[in-house]
């Protein structure tokens, strides 16, 4: 069969990639991943306080870090 093609949303902040995403899941039956949510999850922290904590950058390696893993790339 043919091989589905991965579905990534970017956008600012509260602009509806969690919603949006959702409903494209639903509607495709492709897998949808709140990428700050699996962060938030592994960090035992909130992405909020990975902002505080680690500044920008250090949420933006983990959320790099998670992307690759979540698309199936490893630390490539």
């Amino acid at each position: 069969g043919q091989r589905r093609r991965p579905l990534v949303l970017v956008g600012f902040m509260g602009s509806g990639k969690s919603t949006v995403g959702r409903l494209v899941a639903a509607r495709t039956g492709l897998a949808f991943v709140d990428l700050d949510a699996a962060i938030a999850e592994e960090a035992g922290m909130t992405p909020a306080e990975i902002f505080k904590a680690e500044g920008e950058p250090g949420f933006r390696r983990r959320e790099a870090e998670m992307l690759r893993r979540v698309m199936g790339r490893g630390d490539t």
